[in-house]
């Protein structure tokens, strides 16, 4: 849609992306190919992110895989529903629009800004068009040019790839309900810890679904850490260790962080370079390094 709209003449006066800090890493190296794109066509671009401003009694967090993990849960997809789309993808653009010096301008002069959305002409995409059309907004006029153009997405992919672009990866968070087994299969050790992790911190309070990919089925299990552990994509000693300890000692690690004053409280990430710096065969530093932490080593982490 970017590309054609920008051949027509019609560049748009913004580009945004909303980054919940749990994309694929292909995604974000597509995302640096076209910021150079976009640079060399002068358009206006930004990343936005969703800023949480309230932690109650829980150490600071500023992702969603965060908030997964602080609040022992799993994403609202895999409860069928798009909360977290919502929350970390559209509020973040409309706030930042409602901040952006020509909107401000158009909306004092009683007009509408146009919202480009790039939904095409195939029948899933129709079903979402179709949703959206019915939705009235005062401050936007949703403009619609692949379904005007009747571009599916074959089309799409055969205009960038004229463009001498490759086509970009379908974009996810690496721990959505949507993503594919192989997809999984080509994360990076980090993230399949990270589900390990944020499917173990969740298993407690799950009573209506098995993990992120909700329930078993003949092509994959419900949760995705029977998944890497069947496809041995991270030792299953490791695994085992951290359904095992690494739950309890967040939980300890918020209650400690909780005796401390917001200013100096100790951030998520504090708890989570501790998790990742773990060898992956275990040892008695590696347990070590998981032992919570009091109010006085929180300080200091601080």
């Amino acid at each position: 849609m970017l590309i054609e709209l920008v051949s027509q003449g019609r560049k748009p006066d913004l580009v945004l992306t909303a980054d919940p800090g749990a994309e694929k890493p292909e995604t974000y190296a597509y995302l640096d190919m076209m910021r150079g794109w976009m640079a060399n066509h002068d358009i206006e671009f930004h990343v936005v992110r969703y800023v949480t401003k309230r932690f109650k009694n829980y150490p600071p967090y500023n992702d969603l895989a965060g908030s997964l993990l602080t609040n022992g849960c799993l994403p609202s997809i895999a409860f069928g529903r798009s909360s977290c789309s919502l929350k970390y993808k559209a509020a973040p653009q409309e706030a930042f629009i409602k901040t952006w010096q020509p909107a401000i301008d158009a909306w004092a002069r009683g007009e509408k800004v146009i919202r480009y959305i790039g939904y095409d002409a195939s029948k899933r995409d129709g079903q979402r068009y179709a949703h959206a059309a019915t939705i009235e907004d005062p401050l936007f006029d949703n403009s619609y040019p692949l379904r005007e153009w009747l571009w599916d997405r074959d089309a799409c992919e055969n205009r960038i790839r004229a463009e001498g672009l490759p086509v970009p990866p379908k974009s996810s968070c690496v721990f959505c309900t949507a993503m594919k087994p192989d997809e999984v299969r080509a994360l990076p050790e980090y993230w399949l810890r990270m589900i390990v992790l944020i499917e173990a911190r969740a298993a407690p309070r799950l009573r209506t679904v098995e993990g992120l990919w909700r329930r078993s089925t003949k092509s994959k299990p419900g949760r995705m850490t029977n998944f890497i552990r069947a496809e041995r994509l991270l030792p299953e000693a490791e695994i085992d260790r951290i359904i095992a300890s690494a739950p309890t000692s967040l939980v300890r690690f918020q209650e400690a962080a909780a005796q401390e004053p917001l200013d100096t409280r100790p951030t998520l990430e504090t708890w989570l370079e501790r998790f990742h710096a773990i060898s992956p065969e275990g040892g008695t530093n590696a347990k070590a390094s998981l032992e919570p932490l009091d109010a006085q080593q929180c300080r200091r982490a601080a």
